[in-house]
């Protein structure tokens, strides 16, 4: 067990609350590296699955395992599935297309002998005539005419070009459950042998999705949370919406290919829409894509950017992600420092923070947390400390946004690192003990993290270490 014994280096009140992911990619592929986005504020790094190999991947858990311990701060690694993610195939050149014009793709076609466009994934058998078919991220618009002999033959909508490698969306196709592919499975077994926290669930449609690659996980022997990427049209009908965030460990507004398979307008509604359903079933929500992406270039994000970080941070995502910003960017640990400056400068107004129409479940968990948050508020407290084995208690009251950073304590590193995903939470390791969250402030007041006279309200079960037995609230002042 690796008890987290560094002392923080900001006092309490000034710990951010809303979570930063950083992609790694050739930007940010060294120990050096990882260590210097984990110390600007970085609390989760994802590996992206869509590009490298198991040997790229496998040397960049162990260094940010090593960050996170020189740095005494728990942080989550995400493994990030590439899904069936429907790309064009090799072709020299561009290839110029015309409104009216009849287009023809098939797996593995040579364009320059046959004129048939090659594509990566074999879309022939999923796709219907009748249904749209988007091409170069959404650039060039068409429309399916027929599928014969394993080729799709669609009509274009528009005047554009294609180029090799470019992303092919279908927001009208059902994979019917068949969204982890072949590469998928190679990926799930690799990362059940490494140290990962959570595995990112691409272009889910519905909860089966979700379910079934939880059973993968646990016959692998996997312990890994699972996070759903929101990027279908099917994924945000109101049903399935609601039915994958109660699936899921944790959501992922992935903007980028929703913004293709629905209307743009569309996107802000269902980033408000599914943080909502976050909170109100308690799990993380994380907003991505082009956050601040003027900064893979240039060291000053834009206007408009800065604002999309506030605003996620005032509509109470858990966290902000950085994709090619820190993956190829120029500018990578810039880029966390100037982020971090947003969301704290956000949470610092909190007037603004929206608030959600939420009906939560009348439960034990729900009652207890907003109990405590509660007594915590007429008290003034300086914390809420939670003792948790799994995570759940320290989830459910960080849920209810309260206005206190809440102190996890948990004898499971895993627990540790997954919450490091979490709004509000800063977590410790300790062993489980009556006076685990008594001897973990008695801690941080010896280190002078917490002071004299502070309040302090303390969660926990009557059997240490036992999930789900939480029911004993204290208050104590710190002498």
């Amino acid at each position: 067990m690796h008890l987290t014994e560094k002392v923080p280096k900001v006092p309490l009140k000034s710990f951010k609350r809303t979570k930063i992911i950083a992609t790694i990619g050739p930007a940010t592929d060294s120990y050096e590296m990882i260590y210097k986005l984990i110390d600007s504020g970085v609390n989760g790094v994802r590996l992206n699955f869509s590009h490298g190999t198991h040997e790229e991947h496998a040397p960049k858990i162990p260094w940010a395992r090593k960050a996170s311990e020189e740095l005494g701060k728990p942080v989550a690694i995400i493994q990030d599935l590439q899904g069936p993610k429907v790309r064009l195939g090799d072709f020299e050149g561009m290839i110029p297309v015309e409104a009216g014009q009849m287009l023809k793709f098939q797996v593995g076609a040579e364009y320059e002998e046959s004129g048939i466009i090659p594509m990566q994934y074999d879309l022939s058998k999923k796709i219907k005539p009748g249904e749209r078919l988007y091409l170069y991220d959404g650039k060039v618009r068409t429309e399916v005419t027929e599928v014969k002999d394993g080729i799709v033959y669609a009509k274009a909508h528009n005047d554009g070009i294609l180029i090799k490698r470019k992303g092919m969306n279908v927001p009208d196709t059902d994979f019917k459950g068949d969204i982890l592919t072949e590469k998928d499975m190679k990926d799930i077994k690799f990362g059940a042998t490494q140290d990962i926290d959570y595995v990112a669930i691409s272009f889910v449609q519905r909860a089966g999705d979700v379910e079934m690659l939880r059973g993968i996980l646990k016959d692998l022997g996997s312990d890994a949370k699972i996070i759903a990427k929101i990027e279908t049209k099917s994924a945000i009908e109101p049903k399935n919406m609601e039915e994958l965030v109660q699936a899921a460990d944790a959501i992922m507004v992935a903007r980028g290919d929703l913004a293709v398979e629905t209307p743009l307008e569309a996107v802000p509604v269902v980033q408000r829409q599914l943080i909502g359903l976050c909170q109100k079933y308690a799990k993380p929500a994380i907003v991505a894509t082009q956050m601040m992406l003027s900064m893979v270039d240039i060291p000053e994000p834009t206007r408009a950017e800065v604002s999309d970080v506030a605003t996620a941070v005032f509509t109470g995502a858990d966290c902000v992600m950085l994709s090619e910003e820190t993956a190829m960017g120029k500018h990578p640990e810039q880029t966390v420092k100037t982020m971090k400056r947003v969301v704290r400068y956000a949470e610092q107004h909190p007037p603004f923070r929206t608030v959600y129409p939420i009906e939560r479940a009348h439960d034990m968990q729900n009652a207890i947390s907003s109990s405590v948050i509660t007594l915590a508020d007429n008290i003034d407290a300086k914390a809420i400390v939670a003792e948790t084995k799994s995570g759940a208690t320290a989830q459910q009251i960080a849920a209810q946004r309260p206005s206190e950073i809440i102190v996890a304590v948990t004898s499971e590193v895993r627990t540790a690192q997954q919450l490091a995903l979490v709004y509000g939470v800063k977590s410790y390791v300790r062993p489980d003990d009556e006076m685990a969250a008594q001897k973990l402030t008695d801690w941080l007041r010896k280190n002078e993290v917490l002071h004299a006279q502070d309040v302090i309200v303390t969660v926990s079960g009557q059997y240490p270490g036992v999930v789900g037995t939480t029911d004993t609230i204290k208050v104590r002042v710190l002498e």
